[in-house]
C-alpha cells in the first residue's frame, strides 16, 4: 500500500509541476501572453502543412466551436492564420504564422530538455519500464476521456 501512496503523490506534484514549468518556459518577455490553452493548440496545429479544424479538434478532444474560440485568440496574438480551403470553401484550415512556429520549437526543445533529464541516468532496462508504466497511465487516462 505505500507504494500506491508514493506513486499518487509522485503524479499528483508531477502534473502540477510540469503544468507550472512548462507555462515558464512558453512565457519569455516576448511571449508573456501565451496560456498553456494556447500552447497545447498549437502543439496540435503543428508546424506541417494546415490542417482542418475538425482534425485539431479531434486531437484535442474538443468541440470545433471550443477550438474555434481557442483559435480566434491565437489569431489576434499573430501565432495562427486561418483560411479557407481551395477545394471546399466549407472548410477551414488553420496553420501556424512564424511567431507561432517559434514558440512551437521553444517549446519542442523544453520537452526535449525534460526527456533528457529523465533518461540521462537510466539503464536500457530501467527506460524500458518506465515507458511501459507510463504507456499503462496513457492508456488509463485515455479510457477515462472516452467515458467521459
Amino acid at each position: 500500500m505505500e507504494i500506491e501512496r508514493t506513486l499518487n503523490e509522485i503524479l499528483v506534484r508531477l502534473f502540477r509541476n510540469i503544468n507550472a514549468i512548462e507555462e515558464q518556459a512558453v512565457r519569455t518577455e516576448e511571449y508573456k501572453n501565451i496560456t498553456t490553452n494556447d500552447m497545447h493548440v498549437i502543439e496540435a496545429i503543428g508546424t506541417g502543412r494546415a490542417k482542418n479544424m475538425t482534425a485539431v479538434a479531434k486531437e484535442l478532444g474538443v468541440t470545433t466551436g471550443t477550438l474555434t474560440i481557442a483559435v480566434n485568440s491565437l489569431v489576434k496574438k499573430g501565432l495562427a492564420d486561418r483560411v479557407r480551403s481551395e477545394e471546399d470553401r466549407r472548410v477551414v484550415l488553420v496553420s501556424l504564422s512564424l511567431k507561432g512556429k517559434e514558440i512551437f520549437k521553444q517549446h519542442q526543445m523544453f520537452h526535449e530538455k525534460m526527456i533528457d533529464a529523465v533518461v540521462e541516468q537510466l539503464t536500457e532496462e530501467e527506460k524500458a519500464v518506465l515507458e511501459k508504466a507510463l504507456k499503462n497511465l496513457n492508456r488509463f487516462f485515455r479510457e477515462k476521456a472516452r467515458k467521459a
